[in-house]
């Protein structure tokens, strides 16, 4: 499936298995969740490596690009009865101006269309599920490390005369 535009200037490429699109993915990770993984354990290169490789090999990865700027990644995949939305990261420099706000609401539009639920997982200490649950999002279940989030479709209502 591919991420239709959001226009203005957004657009979200598929991701391929060249090394350079790994990296990437992996260098926008690093720089988005790093620091709240050192918070945690410090940050092993090779072990967070081995997770990524895992992740990228499992599920579509999209880049968010702007014009020619690459702000971040973000993975989308249809499952059978829901989206798994996840690997959502931009870089530092793009966070807290509303973009990330932009593009979740973009994709949970593309999710109702496709009367899918959304689910996701973030750390616990991340501060991003404040934007989770402006958005709609509510707690489903958890592990000592992830708090799992659902979405449930949006009700379109239909119009009233009157």
């Amino acid at each position: 499936m591919n991420i239709p535009d959001l226009p203005p200037d957004l657009s979200f490429p598929k991701l391929g298995t060249s090394p350079e699109d790994q990296e990437f993915a992996f260098e926008v990770k690093r720089a988005a969740i790093g620091p709240y993984i050192i918070l945690r354990w410090g940050w092993d290169d090779n072990f967070q490596r081995d997770v990524h490789d895992s992740r990228y090999r499992e599920k579509p990865f999209y880049m968010v690009r702007r014009g020619e700027k690459r702000l971040g990644t973000l993975s989308f995949q249809v499952l059978a009865g829901h989206i798994q939305f996840g690997e959502f990261y931009l870089f530092p420099i793009f966070q807290r101006e509303g973009t990330g706000a932009k593009i979740l609401a973009h994709c949970l539009k593309l999710a109702d269309s496709l009367a899918l639920s959304v689910r996701l997982e973030h750390l616990h200490w991340n501060p991003v599920r404040s934007l989770y649950k402006r958005h709609g999002f509510v707690d489903v279940g958890g592990s000592d490390i992830h708090c799992f989030m659902e979405r449930p479709v949006a009700v379109k209502r239909p119009a009233t005369d009157g």
